[in-house]
């Protein structure tokens, strides 16, 4: 076989795949994760939201009729 380690490296992926869904699996806590980036992902989002202001056309002015 040309690729062993590959195969090698798949199979097992595959089986902890299949293996846990199973009911005895077993269960891994869910850790809080650090709000330490939410700073920068503010001020990323911030930035993104005033470039994307910049670069879409304004709505066209419709012109009022006068009689």
């Amino acid at each position: 076989m040309e690729h062993s380690t590959g195969f090698v490296l798949a199979v097992d992926a595959v089986t902890r795949h299949v293996n846990s869904a199973r009911p005895d699996a077993p269960v891994r806590t869910d850790r809080p994760r650090q709000p330490r980036l939410a700073p920068t992902r503010l001020a990323a989002a911030a930035a993104l939201r005033r470039l994307a202001d910049r670069m879409e056309p304004r709505p066209a002015r419709v012109p009022t009729c006068q009689s």
